[in-house]
This record gives C-alpha cells, structure tokens and sequence, in this order.
C-alpha cells in the first residue's frame, strides 16, 4: 500500500468530509450539454460506469467497462483507465489485458497527492474473480490484491474510500458467507473481511461502496435481501458489527438500492438512491435515512419526463441541493440529469435526447465551483458507446 492515500483528493467519506462533493474542476464553461468525448468502444475504451476523479490541475480520470485491447476480451475488450483534461483532450493511460491483469473496471477511481490511482476490476485476476489496483502517474500497474472468490469475496462493483491512514474499504457483491458478498478493508498487510452477509435480514449482494465517519463506522446499502427482500441500508461499526438501519420493503418507500453510494453528513441524513419502488411502483425514489432509522422519501420518479430508476449516487451542494442522474425516463426516455431540493422538489435540468447525445447516464456528477455539472453515460454519443459531458444549468 501506500501513505500517499493520506492525502487522497477523491475520498468518498461523505460524513466525515460534510458531504458536499464539490470539486474545482476548471473546465471551460458553455451555456449547453457539451459532450467532450465520444468513445468509440475500440481501443479508447467504451461504456463508461464510473464518475469522473479531478486532480488539482482540471484533469479527470475515470474508467470504461469494456473496449481497450479488443483481443484481451475477445469482442468487447477488457476496459480501460483513462485521462480527460480541461479543454476535452482525452488519453488512454492503461488497457487491462484481462486474466491475471484484471478486467472490466466499473467503479471510479481514488487518486493521491501523488498522482496515483487506485480502483478495482470486478473480474479477472489470479482467480477470475477481480482485483485491488494501484496506477502510478507512469504508467505502471500494480495488483494490491486478488480476490479468490471464497470467504474472500468475489466481484468487487462498488467505488473504494480511504480512510487516510493508508487503509482501502469497499465491497464485494459475492464470495463470503454463501456468496453473498462482503465488506472488506485492504491494508498493507492484506485484505480483512469486515462483514459476511448472510443473505437474510441483514441483507446480501452489496454493489454499492460504504462511506465512513469520524467514529469509523460504515454505511451502505445491500441490494437484495433484508426483511422484505429488497434491499438495505445498513451501519458497520469498527468491532463488525451490522446493523440495519432500513430494511426496505419495495413499495412507496423503493426497493433494490443499486450501485450508488450513500452521501450526507453527521446530524443531516444520509441521502440515497432506489432503482425500484416509490409512489409510482416500479421507477425508484430519492430517499433519507437519520442514523437512528427515520426513514422517508424524497423523491418518487413516475418515469416519465421527470426520469425514472436512479442508479447513481448523489451530490450535495452548499444549499442541501441534491443532483444525480436518471437512466430512463425523460423527455426522450434515454435519462434525465436532475436536482431535488431541500423540500423535495424535482427539477429537470437536461434530458438526454440519444443518438450521439448522451443516453442512460449509470455514474454519479461531479460538480465544480461554478455549478457546472460533468458525468459519464454508458449510451449515446457518435458510436453509441458512451460520453464524458458537461452541462451547465
């Protein structure tokens, strides 16, 4: 590992930090949806899952879940880890090769004041079943570690976080305790699973990342299971110990909580997303949860103009304006970008039109000190293969 995480520019602890992810990125500004690069899904890379990560400098770094060497994963690719700067000058910094490299990053990158980066590929690997990784601003690529698919974990989906001592924490959606995925945390001296789940009322398959607070406890959301097999949002304390704080029932309150990590602070809430369930049955809700369990929704999508099955996690301004991105729904059904505000009102700020605009946006914003919104869709563009944009509202 390394002890340059303890300056780490991307961490995700969204409790700890205030939970405003706001980042300066000095891109240039423009009045419209600007797509600043169209990936072409050959050797650039192509479908982007991952938010972008920025450095000091304006630059932003992120991955594709396929393209890259088109012979490492036959027919699709294997994906890539790239760099975007300011003006939307893109490079390639490194193809995964798949087998023992790693292969299909879907998560966003963490980057060091240093310059490294640090992410995971949910598969490939010693073991077939993904990796920890670590890029240096050269070029070279070190494993930190390989999952065996056993009590281990397998597929890690979700985003990592630091907790600036050196420490890796993040998710696995399998392997553990009858493949139900886990909770580890990555050290320099190995991987230690935090949690097993057990696949009942304390829920199973977490694809989304955790984030920590001052005390080192963790939350996130599983997937499935729960009490009513839809999904949780639960605590981790430091000892391992699990507690769900909402068991969700897949109703008006949403159902099956999907990649997107939670975000809030310490006497506010914690803010997420469902991609099921809400007032309007099947299209997913914004919601709040308080530690001690009071739970509502904020937000129900109808699926229509105003989107619909909000994967991504959310953003936080300085007013407790909630940005994200829908996948579906809008005024041409490809997704929306929208904002919520403290009283729960939705907003509109772009539909995604398709064709070589973008369409279904998986990855959550970033947005700069000017309000300008930029993010990642897996859809859409000049080769249908996904986009880096930028909208100012």
């Amino acid at each position: 590992m390394t002890s340059h995480l303890s300056a780490c520019t991307a961490y995700r602890f969204l409790i700890v930090l205030a939970l405003v992810v706001v980042f300066a990125i000095p891109f240039a500004s423009a009045q419209t949806l600007t797509v600043l690069y169209s990936f072409s899904g050959g050797t650039d890379g192509g479908q982007p899952y991952s938010q972008l990560t920025p450095d000091p400098a304006g630059n932003g770094y992120g991955t594709t879940a396929v393209g890259g060497d088109m012979n490492a994963c036959p027919g699709v690719g294997c994906g890539v880890i790239f760099e975007i700067d300011r003006t939307g000058v893109y490079h390639v910094l490194y193809t995964f090769a798949g087998g023992t490299d790693g292969a299909n990053p879907w998560s966003g990158l963490l980057r060091d004041a240093a310059g490294n980066l640090y992410g995971t590929s949910e598969a490939g690997g010693s073991a077939g079943f993904g990796t920890v990784f670590r890029l240096s601003p050269n070029g070279q690529k070190t494993i930190l570690y390989n999952f065996q698919g056993g009590a281990d974990g397998a597929y890690p989906f979700g985003e990592l976080i630091t907790d600036g001592q050196g420490n890796l924490f993040g998710t696995t959606y399998k392997g553990g305790l009858d493949d139900n995925g886990t909770v580890y945390k990555l050290s320099s001296s190995g991987e230690a699973v935090l949690y097993k789940f057990k696949g009942g009322a304390d829920g199973q398959n977490p694809y989304a990342g955790v984030v920590r607070d001052f005390g080192g406890n963790l939350y996130g959301t599983s997937f499935g299971n729960g009490l009513n097999g839809y999904g949780t949002v639960y605590q981790l304390t430091p000892s391992g110990q699990e507690r769900v704080i909402h068991a969700f029932t897949g109703g008006t309150d949403g159902g099956f909580p999907y990649y997107g990590s939670l975000t809030g602070e310490a006497g506010v809430g914690l803010f997420g997303t469902t991609s099921f369930g809400g007032a309007h049955n099947y299209f997913g809700t914004v919601f709040k949860v308080d530690l001690n369990g009071s739970y509502s929704v904020v937000y129900s999508f109808t699926g229509g103009p105003d989107g619909g099955q909000p994967n991504a996690s959310l953003i936080r301004d300085a007013s407790n304006n909630l940005y994200g991105v829908t996948i579906g729904g809008g005024a041409m059904g490809h997704g929306t970008i929208f904002k919520v505000d403290p009283s729960g009102n939705e907003s509109v700020l772009y539909s995604f039109q398709g064709g070589t605009d973008p369409a279904n946006p998986q990855a959550p914003l970033v947005r700069d000190g000017a309000g300008n919104l930029y993010g990642t869709s897996v859809g859409g563009g000049s080769f249908g293969q996904g986009t880096i944009f930028r909208l100012v509202p």
